[in-house]
């Protein structure tokens, strides 16, 4: 039921108050509603094993930083065990196989990291870009473009681009407004 003085409003409606707040996704009106609660993160509690997780992640990080990929990995793998729930440990990982080429072994964390994360918050938005490069890299442009799609329903910017830059329609008309907003903006051009 609508509170005082607001009206229920329709999945056309929805879809375009969608493109107002998300202008860079393209417009379907069965885009999802945009869920806030998409965008918290699913980690499990603060534990023992997770703090000393993510120790481990942090040197690894540092080492890969250095490009130590081997000793990278080390640590990685000792933050993995310690807390195997962790997704966040299975995206820098992923990282860390991909700087080395074993992209298969950081497909299947990168999909690990998105299975524990439920498929949202941070951890799932960069699994999700991750994963969609990877399988642009390797051709597949179906998987490719839904893992993209996902990650932009997520919030992350560089996927948002590639969603719309995939679009021709969408590219076509960004290109148009910008073309009339500069004509505006530079006075070639009235507003009326």
């Amino acid at each position: 039921m609508a509170a005082h003085g607001e009206k229920d409003i329709t999945a056309h409606d929805k879809a375009i108050l969608s493109q107002i707040f998300n202008p860079n996704l393209p417009f379907s009106e069965s885009n999802d509603e945009y869920d806030t609660a998409s965008i918290i993160d699913i980690e499990p509690q603060s534990t023992l094993e997770v703090k000393e997780a993510k120790e481990l992640e942090v040197k690894g990080v540092k080492e890969a930083e250095e490009e130590n990929y081997d000793e990278a990995l080390k640590y990685l793998n000792q933050a993995v065990n310690k807390a195997p729930s962790w997704a966040s440990t299975y995206n820098n990982r992923a990282q860390v196989y991909r700087l080395m080429g074993q992209n298969d072994e950081a497909l299947e964390d990168l999909s690990k990291a998105i299975t524990l994360s439920c498929g949202r918050g941070q951890a799932a938005k960069q699994a999700y870009t991750q994963r969609a490069l990877l399988r642009k890299l390797a051709g597949n442009d179906e998987d490719s473009m839904t893992d993209f799609k996902k990650a932009a329903e997520l919030g992350n910017e560089f996927a948002k681009q590639q969603v719309v830059s995939a679009n021709p329609y969408a590219a076509m008309c960004n290109a148009m407004l910008s073309e009339v907003i500069h004509k505006i903006c530079s006075g070639e051009q009235s507003c009326l």
